[in-house]
């Protein structure tokens, strides 16, 4: 399904509240490798840009808006021409538009208006940076509902990641290492059809599974009982998927099984609150006490739940938010509710968004419990919470890793729809 990008900067034009003020947004420029060579980084088209015209390549590339003209006629592309040596070299074709050297006198023509500048600043061009912040929160809130062109490629995506979540089934064992556990994923995802990976693929065995951004190593399976932890999905046209499954290798522990199942009765029932209206910091905060809850039952911590989540000890084991927006890349257009603040609450700190669920809005749902030591060990907190945890047996699980389950869920006008259903999640 293809996106139409006219029809979409018409619908999206005002909504910025734009009057005289006139918009630019740029693409961005690549950037050389830090090597003597002439090899280059590869090209990202910064996202802002990228939602309004669907050019990817184009480099230094720049669409313009004067709201005077009309929320159709009034955007005009402006685009780099492409040289013979990046038609012989690289294959490059030339994008739709203006040609670049023709924005100057578009801007000279509109000399005394105030600027706005989205995605990659234009070198020479100043911009009212307030009324810049101003209107990228109302851009911000605009893309949020996803249109069915983009559900279709976030299904499209889900399906790659899928694919690549059966194919490293049969490498969760002993003796795998974590770089071959994301070879096989990630070929999965490729065979599938996806070009790329939505994002760093996380993957962490044993106490590296409570390494929250953990980078897969040569470190291999060592012990039948090992956490397997991946983070990882699949990119299709930009748009991502971003799932997170843990396994044992082997037959995990009563303590074990226990810990994951805390986790996942947790993500069911932060799932089922995705519906139109919701809070988000009420879903956050949901799957805190439902942890909170059976850590209490395994004698993890002590003390009633929802008292333990407003001293904000749900954070010795929970210490990131339940989850964020999705699309066109990871978090897209996460942030604030318009017109609201940011909760200065330590325990929301990492929560990336505080918004109000609507239809068409795509969310993860990802809570985990970990045993991380930096965090159990700092003497401060073990002060502050000294009558709240058995450290016993934290102690004790300090090697063992965590656990952490993320879905994908589209909202809509009823029940939220599982983009990532397909995927299993057992240990």
């Amino acid at each position: 399904m293809n996106i139409d990008y006219t029809s979409r900067r018409a619908r999206i034009a005002p909504q910025l509240g734009l009057t005289d003020e006139i918009l630019l947004v740029g693409a961005g420029h690549q950037l050389s490798k830090p090597e003597i060579s002439d090899a280059m980084l590869p090209f990202i088209a910064h996202q802002e840009y990228y939602y309004l015209t669907g050019l990817g390549d184009a480099m230094g590339a720049v669409i313009a808006y004067d709201p005077m003209a009309g929320p159709r006629a009034g955007w005009v592309s402006f685009v780099p021409e492409v040289t013979e040596a990046e038609r012989v070299w690289e294959g490059r074709e030339q994008s739709p538009g203006e040609p670049l050297s023709k924005l100057a006198g578009w801007l000279a023509a509109r000399k005394g208006r105030r600027v706005v500048m989205f995605g990659a600043p234009v070198a020479g061009v100043a911009f009212d940076e307030t009324r810049t912040a101003e209107v990228r929160e109302r851009y911000k809130h605009a893309r949020r509902p996803k249109e069915p062109a983009e559900i279709e490629l976030m299904k499209r995506a889900a399906a790659a990641t899928a694919a690549g979540y059966a194919a490293v089934q049969p490498f969760l064992k002993s003796g795998v290492s974590e770089r071959r556990i994301q070879v096989e994923l990630e070929a999965g995802y490729f065979r599938e059809g996806a070009l790329k990976t939505g994002y760093d693929t996380i993957v962490g065995v044993g106490a590296q599974s409570a390494v929250l951004h953990g980078t897969p190593s040569r470190d291999r399976i060592t012990q039948e009982g090992d956490f397997i932890l991946i983070d990882s999905g699949a990119e299709w046209d930009r748009y991502v998927i971003d799932v997170t499954r843990t396994y044992v290798a082997g037959q995990p522990s009563a303590f074990q099984r226990d810990l994951y199942q805390a986790v996942l009765n947790a993500e069911v029932r932060a799932i089922a609150r995705c519906r139109p209206g919701a809070e988000w910091k009420d879903i956050h905060f949901g799957s805190a006490i439902d942890m909170v809850g059976s850590l209490v039952a395994m004698g993890v911590m002590k003390g009633n739940p929802e008292s333990l989540v407003e001293q904000e000890a749900h954070m010795l084991f929970y210490p990131h938010g339940v989850g964020h927006m999705l699309g066109l890349g990871v978090r897209d257009a996460s942030g604030q509710e318009p017109g609201r603040a940011k909760d200065p609450r330590p325990c929301l700190k990492s929560l990336r968004q505080d918004l109000i669920l609507r239809p068409g809005y795509i969310v993860t749902i990802e809570p985990g419990l970990y045993f991380i030591p930096p965090i159990l060990n700092d003497p401060a907190r073990r002060a502050k919470y000294r009558d709240c945890v058995n450290w016993e047996l934290a102690d004790r699980c300090l090697a063992l890793g965590g656990v952490r389950i993320e879905d994908n869920l589209l909202v809509t006008d009823g029940a939220p729809e599982n983009l990532t259903a397909a995927i299993p999640k057992t240990i």
